[in-house]
């Protein structure tokens, strides 16, 4: 009985609560909620695409890492079937962006990376301009004879922001990776 009577004393002080103050708000408040509370709307939005964008990138990230590791491992040259660094590098890109839910063919070729080849001179071909780039091999630093497989690719990301120009704009996320061949 005494609890009963707590709790219906407290939500008539609550409910009495409530009452002065829907009789003393005055427009002003309202509009002020009017005019706040879309920009903390957009700004909530902002922040939750960002936090998209941002996972987004550490997926791709992960992704060239990667290819970079499988493109370094040996492979075998007597096999068949486009059994290459390039082919293994590209195909775990595609399998890691495919296990984050991203579309592997949005990947697209980012400009050329100046990279310094193995041997000094030689340069491997040209990237694929929708596709991943995979180099090989590569100097990974200023002392020669230390070579790798570079792996690189541009993925886009569309912002949705209701009421603003910025639906229509789109950025390219950039991946690398750059990973010791194993062979040596």
């Amino acid at each position: 009985m005494m609890v009963t009577t707590i709790v219906g004393t407290t939500m008539k002080r609550v409910s009495s609560v409530f009452r002065r103050l829907a009789v003393e708000t005055r427009a002003t408040e309202i509009a002020e909620a009017a005019a706040v509370l879309p920009l903390m709307f957009m700004m909530l939005l902002g922040i939750f695409w960002f936090g998209q964008a941002f996972s987004i990138y550490g997926a791709i990230t992960r992704a060239a890492q990667e290819g970079a590791r499988a493109g370094a491992a040996p492979y075998c040259t007597t096999c068949t079937g486009g059994n290459s660094a390039t082919a293994n590098a590209t195909a775990a890109v595609n399998s890691a962006l495919t296990t984050s839910k991203l579309d592997p063919s949005k990947a697209k070729s980012p400009s050329p990376p100046t990279l310094v080849y193995c041997p000094p001179g030689t340069n491997q071909g040209n990237c694929p301009p929708n596709g991943i780039c995979v180099k090989t091999p590569v100097q990974l630093s200023n002392t020669s004879g230390v070579c790798g497989i570079s792996v690189s690719f541009q993925y886009p990301f569309q912002f949705w922001f209701p009421f603003t120009s910025l639906n229509k704009q789109q950025i390219l996320l950039n991946a690398s990776a750059l990973v010791r061949l194993e062979n040596q």
